[in-house]
């Protein structure tokens, strides 16, 4: 799922980052023996992502705090439904709060998205994945959070797959030659990708051996040319301008793959709020 110890040592640099030297709201207000329970509850409809990663957060912040999951990581929950309680000391469920809202927050809110766009392409062969556009320092996370949600993964960073755009063919001097380099140089167990901006393209990349051809803003017709003349031979990805309003018809085309910028770059926030000893006591 993810590194255990990268998550510890995020959340530790997260919560120093909230907390500093102390929450002195909470320290200047609340008594250090004062115990009480935390309801977090959902605001809107959607799909939960990230509970581990809230119970996580609290126990990084005071170890002697119990985390209850109230749903499964995935569920679709409706308005008001409970999600999870938080019970111990006071101070601490307040000084943990934000940081476990925030991450619970963005990662629902991006399993809630992917989910939308994986049933508008029910029915079809498509497979829904995101884009390396993820938040700086989120990205294992907000990944984690398109896989809750039913859809896939792309390469996770620029080391684990070739990718061959625009600005590297202009560089190595044509598809050729850049697949050509690029097998000279990963190992045999790499894919090689290649972004095609027209069906010209698309036959070089196939006849330079592509793995998999990227359809980089094409038509709905023009895809369909080239999933005809890929025929099987390569793994077809569509790109570029996916919406919940297009990617139905950009799925029907045959395409294999559909890459979603969307998932994670401006998703909106899932609303998620924590009560303090207001439905539990």
């Amino acid at each position: 799922m993810w590194n255990k110890r990268e998550l510890e040592r995020k959340i530790e640099e997260w919560l120093q980052e909230d907390i500093g030297f102390g929450d002195v709201t909470t320290l200047s207000t609340i008594p250090e023996s004062e115990q009480g329970t935390g309801i977090l509850y959902a605001k809107e409809a959607g799909v939960i992502a990230g509970l581990p990663i809230a119970r996580q957060v609290f126990a990084t912040v005071d170890p002697d705090l119990v985390f209850t999951a109230k749903v499964e990581e995935g569920q679709r929950v409706e308005v008001g439904q409970e999600l999870a309680e938080v019970s111990g000391p006071v101070r601490s469920i307040l000084s943990g709060e934000r940081l476990a809202l925030n991450l619970m927050q963005r990662l629902s809110g991006i399993a809630t998205k992917t989910s939308e766009y994986v049933a508008a392409v029910a029915g079809t062969k498509a497979r829904v994945v995101d884009t390396r556009k993820t938040t700086p320092g989120l990205r294992f996370l907000e990944k984690y959070a398109v896989r809750v949600g039913g859809g896939h993964n792309h390469r996770f960073a620029l080391y684990d797959a070739v990718m061959i755009k625009d600005n590297h063919i202009k560089g190595a001097g044509g598809i050729a030659q850049a697949v050509a380099a690029a097998r000279a140089a990963i190992p045999h167990t790499m894919t090689v990708e290649v972004e095609a901006e027209s069906l010209e393209q698309v036959r070089e990349a196939l006849e330079a051996g592509a793995d998999i051809i990227m359809l980089d803003n094409m038509s709905l017709e023009t895809m369909r040319e080239a999933v005809a003349l890929i025929d099987g031979r390569a793994v077809v990805e569509a790109s570029g301008g996916v919406s919940l309003e297009t990617i139905g018809n950009i799925a029907k085309t045959g395409v294999d793959v559909i890459s979603v910028g969307a998932l994670t770059h401006s998703v909106k926030a899932f609303d998620i709020s924590l009560d303090l000893n207001t439905r539990k006591r």
